[in-house]
């Protein structure tokens, strides 16, 4: 045993070695000077972005160590789960952890960088730091050692997401930065490390914040290995040929996705051997990792073009202990580089600085004018179940932008106060719902119930800001009962809502989010059969039916609602950004449910629609040689051990069917047609868990799809992925037609990419695209096409000519190996969970282009945007005052806008100012007349307030677009891709005029200063 005299002089001189070999900046951070800032060069603190880089070498391989971490906004774990470290069980990831970590590694050596990506945690770390910790992040910020990379709220999936919502969350994400930090923390590169497949729109959405590039983690493997090998992983991204250049990305597909190179992972989740410099220690191992760096460097410089590569040292909720990672790395750079003879220059970078690297090089880079959607990881794994996993969550999020944007629009209209904190939790709501892990359906039960609870919470306060909101503009609040209060109906998707079931009298209030007049049909539940309608803003009486809720519907599990008929009527020409108001009144008739006991089809001018006996649908255009056959199927879907690519499982991510080909649902059910004067319905059971209501509208030309699913059986221990298939006679040449996120369409053409030879093993799930708001064919001979609009994101395809498919549902019972961990086996109530959702099938042959294609864009937009019903009590006996009222309270708009032009946002802003963003709906020569660039006057466009003066920015409203100057890059001269020129269109200002002109698919955003009008 020895002596206590010689334990301490050997503590003592392990503490000296220590010491010595830490750097001064170390030494500092062992003690509150760490927390001083180390250059006395005041300018410094004024350095950041491309500025702050690392010098690179022209004469070297430019080693670019990219520290960060990935951190998912829920996934395994709920967002609070993620952030606070609990439940480490599941995994073992404390976001705040990683943040404390890394800006103290950051202050002792100012060498190193940092970037960081997902705002929403961010802020969350934020509001809980004092002013000392604050100051420091600040002058990392200001110092470029800390880069905000992407800067959303969340790292958004670019399938299931619609523009909107994109749009939405990064405007978000981009102003907590503005206001916190300043223009340091402007971001300036995408970083979509993560997502499972690419979109055109994202790239022309990241061209247009004014982004200089993007970087991303995931391509198909097929892609990939042609890329490597032809030195194209590198490019510029077409994002869009309708806006020319001001859509064009430079973009990045990383070597190793986005973790560290093999072997080389300091983090504490990693086993990895660590750098060990003891000359002394039989462990001693600098040269050997110095060699295997160095090997696996050359490997991947030679798959690109310069001689500039980017190591991502970094990966999920990596850096909890985050000087283990910089400790590690310091050597790793130091060794290498004094190596004797060295050839490379290994710098801490950024993927800003990576970027800058290449664009200084003045190198010509070939273009990409596709998207990489679908996306594969090995011959049977293609992620394309995604696209449809969770669909009740899906139309939830659909659900939470559309009231999103009716709370904002109505703030900004009536500049209702002291909204701010609930408005900003909304946005953030839906923020966090565009994470790559959430409204795609691949996380954990637990945190799907997590995000559903964190939307629900919003959308169900966005009741009072409505409430507060109409009673302030209409005055109601003041001339009718001091109880007034409107109400939200968020169960309407289930046939159910209170206040229209619990009343014999109550109001109806449809708002009008778009930005022109739309007539709607109102479909509200109530228990009685017999109810009039009264319009209270022109006195006149709509004409009413009354159909049953089907059965199916009011039978699904966990519905409480009594109802069991809905009362339809049209409201016509809702004005835009406006309001129509009703009264309903319970009528002492009994017994007016008007179904035919005879009729087999329903039909109207343009269709006819009847049952097969194998349970299709058929539907004929009276005036045109066009059929389609609507079917519903199932695929059965593929179980494995997933130890082997050809025994991967079918699940949250992949979409594997075990069978060639889609089995029939062996019809064992009914049908009964209902027929008024509004609507005619054909309710459809094709066995005990699926069902539809198929709908003609007397006033509209399209044929609306109800479809239900569910409870999915699995006793049979099968899982199911359940499919509706419309089947056409229409001649399509192995060609169909998605949209990219909601926005511009893209060719797909079945078993065929446009950049590589496809070998395909999986036909089935490697023909599927998301499909966010729209797939189409066509038949170029005849002139027909034929739409089906969706409400919600789903994975569609044509498997064949002349046919659209489309997936509902799915049901599984094995996990897909992806790191979800558990089966996608959804249950509500103790039973499977049910699904609704709606279809809408439209198409005939173009003879005027305009006219139909303005269709295709309302039907559309009333699927993403639809009029939001509302309701309130009513009493008779002051109807009159309610009418005078009324009289003068309908639009917030002066003036219609062309059909062509949009207003994308309208909401409250800074300072009392209102962010306006306006869109071209169309893509050039998609239309005649509505294709070409239109100019609006806004000056005296709003009704409740005037613009006194207007500035515009880049899409994410955190910088004047004059003041943006993005980087050129040089495209290929071999590449038949030519670029437009861009030129800023200014705006007309004056004391009567406000021009804006719009291109074909541009949006422009402006800030206003407004003066307002007594309401």
């Amino acid at each position: 045993m020895l002596e206590e005299a010689t334990i301490l002089a050997m503590l003592r001189y392990k503490l000296l070695l220590l010491l010595l070999s830490l750097t001064f900046a170390q030494f500092l951070s062992l003690g509150d000077a760490a927390r001083i800032p180390l250059t006395t060069d005041t300018e410094a603190t004024k350095k950041c972005d491309y500025e702050a880089c690392h010098p690179v070498n022209p004469k070297k391989l430019n080693i670019h160590l990219v520290p960060h971490t990935h951190d998912d906004v829920g996934w395994l774990k709920t967002v609070d789960q993620y952030y606070f470290g609990s439940h480490s069980k599941i995994q073992k990831a404390g976001v705040q952890y990683i943040l404390d970590s890394v800006i103290k590694s950051l202050l002792a050596d100012p060498n190193r960088r940092f970037i960081y990506v997902e705002t929403a945690y961010l802020w969350k770390w934020w509001l809980r730091q004092d002013e000392k910790v604050r100051a420091d992040v600040k002058m990392l910020i200001n110092e470029g050692r800390l880069e905000i990379i992407g800067g959303a709220w969340s790292m958004n999936d670019e399938a299931c997401t619609h523009y909107h919502s994109i749009v939405d969350q990064f405007t978000w994400g981009f102003r907590r930065l503005n206001d916190t930090f300043g223009s340091c923390a402007r971001p300036h590169i995408g970083w979509q490390i993560d997502p499972f497949g690419h979109s055109k729109e994202q790239a022309s959405l990241f061209a247009q914040m004014g982004f200089d590039g993007m970087l991303f983690g995931r391509l198909d493997y097929q892609d990939k290995a042609k890329r490597l090998e032809d030195q194209t992983m590198e490019f510029i991204w077409k994002g869009s040929p309708n806006l020319g250049k001001k859509a064009d990305l430079f973009t990045t597909a990383m070597y190793n996705g986005y973790s560290p190179p093999p072997g080389f992972c300091f983090d504490v989740l990693c086993d990895d051997e660590p750098m060990i410099d003891d000359p002394d220690s039989p462990d001693s191992n600098i040269n050997e990792r110095v060699e295997q760096f160095l090997a696996y460097a050359h490997i991947q410089a030679r798959a690109y073009k310069t001689n500039n590569i980017i190591f991502t040292m970094g990966e999920d909720f990596h850096y909890q202990q985050s000087e283990m990672v910089f400790g590690n790395l310091d050597k790793l750079l130091r060794y290498t580089n004094e190596r004797n003879g060295s050839t490379v220059n290994v710098i801490y970078s950024t993927p800003s600085c990576y970027l800058k690297a290449l664009n200084d090089l003045k190198v010509q880079w070939p273009t990409k004018s596709d998207d990489f959607f679908p996306y594969a990881s090995d011959p049977h794994s293609y992620w394309t179940g995604y696209f449809s996993s969770r669909p009740t969550l899906k139309y939830f999020e659909r659900e939470g932008n559309n009231l999103l944007q009716v709370s904002k629009q109505l703030i900004a209209l009536t500049n209702l106060k002291n909204y701010d904190k609930p408005l900003e939790h909304f946005r953030e709501a839906m923020g966090v719902m565009q994470h790559h892990d959430a409204v795609t359906g691949t996380e954990k039960q637990l945190v799907a119930e997590d995000y559903a609870r964190i939307l629900y919470e919003s959308m169900d306060y966005a009741g009072d800001i409505i409430s507060k909101a109409i009673g302030l503009w209409s005055g109601m609040a003041d001339n009718t009962a001091a109880s007034f209060k409107i109400f939200t109906c968020l169960e309407l998707n289930i046939s159910s809502c209170a206040f229209s079931e619990k009343n014999d009298t109550f109001m109806v209030l449809v708002y009008n989010p778009l930005s022109r007049p739309v007539s709607t049909y109102v479909r509200v539940p109530v228990q009685g059969n017999s109810y009039a309608a009264r319009s209270l803003t022109d006195g006149l009486y709509p004409v009413m039916q009354i159909v049953p809720i089907p059965e199916a519907v009011r039978n699904i599990t966990g519905r409480k609602s009594k109802a069991t008929n809905e009362i339809v009527f049209r409201a016509s020409n809702i004005p835009p950004l406006g309001i129509l108001a009703y009264a309903i009144a319970k009528k002492t008739q009994e017994n007016i449910v008007q179904q035919s006991q005879s009729a087999k089809s329903i039909s109207n001018e343009m269709y006819n629609v009847s049952i097969e006996t194998n349970g299709d649908i058929k539907v004929l255009w009276n005036q045109q040689n066009i059929s389609v056959v609507q079917s519903f199927q199932y695929y059965i879907g593929a179980e494995g051990n997933n130890k082997v690519f050809v025994n991967r499982s079918s699940g949250a991510y992949i979409f594997r069917p075990k069978e060639t080909a889609a089995r029939n649902f062996a019809y064992i059910g009914s049908y009964r047609i209902y027929e008024g004067p509004i609507v005619k319905e054909l309710h459809h059971t094709i066995n005990d868990w699926v069902s539809q209501v198929v709908r003609l509208y007397a006033e509209e030309d399209y044929i609306e799809f109800d479809w239900l699913v569910g409870p999915i059986p699995v006793k049979d221990m099968i899982g199911k992925e359940i499919i509706t298939r419309y089947t056409s006679n229409l001649q399509t040449d192995k060609t169909f037609y998605t949209d990219s996120n909601g926005r511009e369409m893209l060719k797909r053409v079945r078993n065929y990419r446009p950049t590589w030879d496809l070998k395909l093993e999986e036909p089935i799930s490697g023909n599927y695209y998301p499909v966010t708001s729209k797939i189409a064919i066509k038949d170029e001979n005849k002139h027909l096409k034929l739409n089906v609009l969706v409400d919600r994101a789903q994975g569609g395809t044509s498997l064949r000519d002349g046919a659209i498919e489309l997936m509902l549902h799915r049901r599984l019972l094995k996990d897909d190996a992806f790191g979800v961990g558990e089966a996608l086996n959804e249950t509500a109530f103790g039973a499977g969970l049910v699904t609704r959702g709606t279809h809408y099938l439209f198409g005939g042959k173009v003879k005027n282009v305009d006219k139909f294609v303005l269709k295709e864009k309302e039907l559309a937009l009333k699927l993403a945007l639809h009029p939001w019903i509302l309701g309130a009590p009513v009493n008779l006996s002051n109807i009159k005052n309610v009418c005078d009222v009324l009289k003068t309270f309908t639009s917030g708009l002066n003036k219609t806008l062309p059909p062509n032009v949009h207003i994308l946002t309208l909401e409250p802003w800074k300072d009392d100012t209102i962010l306006l963003r306006l869109e071209h709906l169309f893509e050039v020569g998609e239309a005649q007349q509505l294709s070409q660039p239109v100019e609006v006057n806004i000056q005296d466009l709003f009704s409740t307030f005037s613009i006194e003066s207007i500035k515009e920015t880049t899409l994410g409203a955190n910088q004047l677009l004059n003041e943006n100057k993005r980087m050129t890059w040089e495209q290929d001269t071999n590449d038949i891709l030519q670029n437009e020129e861009e030129n800023m269109q200014p705006v007309e200002f004056s004391d009567k005029v406000i021009n804006v002109l719009l291109k074909p698919m541009e949006i422009r955003t402006f800030i206003l200063k407004v003066k307002r009008r007594s309401l």
